[in-house]
């Protein structure tokens, strides 16, 4: 939302003084601005019927037009989670701040400067180019007439720690902030090129080359001694019978980095597709100890890039038993690819819509509801950090040789530190499962992954989609009916007509009141995932839901369909 629509502002500047003031237009309404670590200002106002501070509005929208949000030598990309990184070269002052998405901090160079060392064996500072980026600020202009002639005059000063050159000479002193990469790139007007200062060794190039010449020495010294090269083909066949094909080394939270001709191997050249999605393809693959795995091959495009850092960042630091899981990643070049456990029974999609599939009974599905509310209220309750996965549906279920299901797909993801209760993010997800609030463009909280949570529940129980399209054309809205019937308490006309009525009818009336309840149009009157949970397992009691208003203005004909119970229940 704008906060124009909230906020009147008055600047003043004359001589003596420069400042605006802002007034709440509705002043019949308690309202606040509050700030914090992000350094981005948040416009709440007090609902009353709720009794709760509702999240309306940031300030900026974008977070890296912040100032000094990453703090010194740091970069701010929108591309990339998260925002902020350190620039090559450096890293985070407290490495503990920066893992609590704290970046004011900044960061700090891994190797010293070496122009103020007079030793004669010292190798020069070097320039790092950086491309397509917004320029630090407090730049000075130099007077010279080339580019060399900047770059030698930034040389010449210790306290120089880069330069920008296109017509003009900027250099800065300094620590340098509020760098920014550019997502459109050059055509970006606002785009330039930075050299930044670093110690030689820390060059990529100049820290490739010298890799390579001391692999060249050491080759050399190998080649020199035929016992020496017996002993090194022995070292090498020991450890390759220690590390099998696909696999290269393991990593913080027991994920695997996999090099890429590996997984190629390990798919046949990804020649069985499992599926696909809006950002990649998932194959089936085989490691070399006979182990299936799902190999997903992300689209080489920035979405692609922002699935696979959201998908390590938050699937790869969770176990739980209701959750997918993550074995390892690879990144080579442009290639991205997540590497996830097998699952034989495929999406929970597939099993009920899908024809040719075999009809699920009902305590199945059942185990499949509380299985997922289980790895849902795990994200939301029990991570360091809350987790909104942001995309709950039938196809991202997925379904083990036992029909245990795992939430998969954490592409849209999104993370919430603990001392926030709600974040405002562009919509993301897939329609038919995404909460009013997310339409409204206001701030979510895990209740969004709730609202779409019970419209699948829905599905779970019928074996419908919660809007079908008849041979005619027409759409016809299944939520609206089946929060009628649950009123009429009329359970039965909701299961699954294949199921010919075989159900535990109290695990029936529980799972369609929560349902009913999780689609609720007002947030606060959904329960959390953990009373879902509760209320499956039989511990809390579950009251009579309302029926959701905003399910009327999502049909166009109410009255046709709550008439029409033939066309959902299978019976009247």
């Amino acid at each position: 939302m704008s906060s124009g629509n909230y906020l009147s502002y008055v600047h003043v500047s004359n001589e003596r003084e420069n400042y605006f003031t802002y007034t709440f237009r509705d002043t019949s309404t308690i309202s606040r601005l509050v700030m914090d670590v992000t350094g981005q200002a948040k416009i709440l106002k007090w609902i009353e019927s709720s009794q709760k501070w509702l999240w309306v509005c940031l300030l900026p929208s974008d977070p890296c037009s912040v100032p000094s949000l990453c703090g010194a030598f740091g970069s701010c990309s929108l591309e990339t989670v998260p925002f902020c990184s350190c620039l090559e070269g450096f890293k985070p002052q407290s490495s503990t701040d920066w893992n609590l998405s704290d970046w004011s901090g900044g960061c700090v160079r891994r190797t010293p400067l070496q122009c103020f060392n007079s030793s004669v064996n010292t190798e020069k500072d070097v320039f790092l180019t950086i491309s397509d980026v917004h320029l630090p600020t407090n730049s000075q202009n130099l007077e010279v007439g080339t580019a060399e002639e900047c770059e030698s005059a930034c040389l010449k000063s210790c306290f120089c720690t880069a330069y920008s050159y296109s017509s003009t000479c900027l250099i800065w002193n300094g620590d340098l902030y509020d760098l920014k990469k550019l997502s459109n790139g050059p055509s970006n007007r606002d785009s330039g090129v930075l050299y930044l200062r670093l110690a030689a060794s820390d060059l990529p190039s100049k820290h490739g080359q010298t890799v390579h010449r001391s692999i060249m020495i050491i080759i050399g010294a190998v080649a020199g001694s035929a016992f020496c090269l017996l002993a090194a083909v022995a070292l090498i066949w020991k450890f390759q019978s220690r590390h099998p094909i696909g696999l290269s080394e393991e990593i913080k939270g027991s994920l695997v980095l996999f090099r890429y001709k590996n997984l190629v191997k390990a798919t046949n050249n990804f020649s069985e597709k499992l599926g696909a999605g809006s950002f990649g393809t998932v194959y089936k693959g085989t490691l070399c100890d006979s182990t299936l795995v799902a190999v997903k091959r992300l689209g080489r495009t920035g979405q692609g890039e922002k699935q696979f850092r959201a998908e390590v960042s938050t699937i790869g630091q969770v176990r739980h038993v209701n959750l997918v899981g993550l074995r390892g990643f690879c990144f080579e070049g442009s290639e991205r690819l997540l590497v996830y456990d097998y699952m034989p029974n495929g999406s929970l999609g597939s099993q009920l819509f899908q024809k040719k599939s075999k009809i699920l009974d009902w305590t199945t599905r059942f185990q499949i509801a509380l299985g997922t509310a289980r790895g849902l209220a795990y994200l939301h309750g029990h991570c360091r950090d809350c987790i909104i996965h942001c995309d709950i549906k039938p196809e991202n279920i997925l379904l083990d040789s036992e029909f245990s299901p795992k939430v998969a797909d954490f592409g849209m993801a999104k993370l919430i530190g603990r001392e926030f209760s709600r974040v405002l993010t562009t919509m993301r997800g897939t329609l038919g499962y995404l909460a009013p609030e997310w339409i409204s463009g206001l701030a979510i909280t895990p209740k969004a992954d709730v609202y779409s949570y019970g419209m699948m529940l829905l599905e779970i129980i019928s074996g419908r989609r919660n809007a079908e399209v008849s041979e005619d054309g027409d759409i016809s809205f299944f939520p609206l009916w089946a929060a009628s019937k649950v009123k009429e308490d009329k359970i039965l006309s909701l299961l699954d007509y294949r199921l010919e009525g075989k159900a535990n009818v109290d695990e029936l009336r529980r799972a369609c009141r929560v349902a009913v309840w999780c689609i609720q149009g007002e947030e606060s009157h959904r329960p959390t995932m953990s009373l879902v949970v509760q209320i499956l397992e039989g511990v809390s009691e579950v009251n009579m839901p309302p029926i959701p208003k905003q399910l009327y203005s999502l049909v166009e004909n109410q009255e046709d369909m709550l008439s029409s119970t033939a066309t959902f229940g299978g019976q009247t």
